[in-house]
């Protein structure tokens, strides 16, 4: 098995092969009804996705799911899955996040097939619709060895930095000012996620992120799935 932080390394690179490229999670549709159309927007919106979506629903389930691998807890797991899930009021984002999820294992197993991670699939909740992608990579970070918190930072990181990439295909917004926001927005994620390891339940209220993801398969035309 790879050193955890080489895999952890790994798993957040943009090379892997999530597809977390086709997705931007809303983003597109709020440019599209002009709720984003500035870097001083998306610097709000990013807040919003760390503090709500990462900090409150996202971020909590990736620890959550790491503790609950490391015990062996199906039941938890599986319980875990169904509220991430319930959790996104769009079609289209519970297909996302399933889809990315599955993704995530089906690469990690072949990646290490002899590893303790694909001797233990049956712990998996989803079934063939596969983990909602936070229950996924919670898991596979902690038969990685990877730590909780280290695993709660990447996955935020991940999402941000999806979302700017989103961005710098939506709005009018350079290199620099684009990571000039992602990096704004990450030196607020270790107090988030210390945060986050003393929530015992997931939950987010963001109702205009919602709106927007709902609305994203109304578009005329777009570049994203979500």
């Amino acid at each position: 098995m790879t050193e955890p932080l080489l895999a952890l390394l790994h798993l957040c690179d943009s090379l892997f092969p999530l597809g977390g490229f086709g997705y931007s999670d809303g983003l597109e549709a709020a440019t599209t009804a002009g709720l984003v159309r500035t870097p001083g927007d998306l610097e709000a919106w990013l807040d919003v996705c760390l503090d709500e979506t990462i900090g409150r629903a996202d971020g909590p389930a990736v620890i959550q799911a790491w503790t609950a691998w490391r015990r062996n807890d199906r039941p938890a797991l599986a319980t875990l899955d169904e509220e991430v899930i319930a959790l996104r009021p769009s079609s289209i984002a519970r297909h996302s996040s399933r889809a990315m999820g599955s993704r995530l294992v089906t690469t990690w197993r072949a990646l290490y097939p002899d590893g303790g991670f694909a001797r233990r699939l049956d712990l998996f909740p989803g079934g063939r619709r596969g983990p909602a992608l936070p229950v996924a990579f919670g898991c596979v970070c902690a038969s990685a060895g990877v730590e909780a918190q280290s695993a709660a930072m990447a996955f935020a990181y991940t999402r941000l930095a999806a979302t700017v990439s989103a961005a710098m295909r939506l709005i009018a917004i350079g290199q620099t000012d684009a990571h000039t926001k992602l990096a704004r927005v990450l030196e607020r994620v270790p107090a988030v996620v210390d945060a986050m390891a003393a929530r015992r339940s997931v939950g987010s209220f963001a109702p205009a992120m919602d709106i927007a993801a709902i609305s994203q398969q109304y578009l005329h035309s777009r570049l994203f799935r979500s």
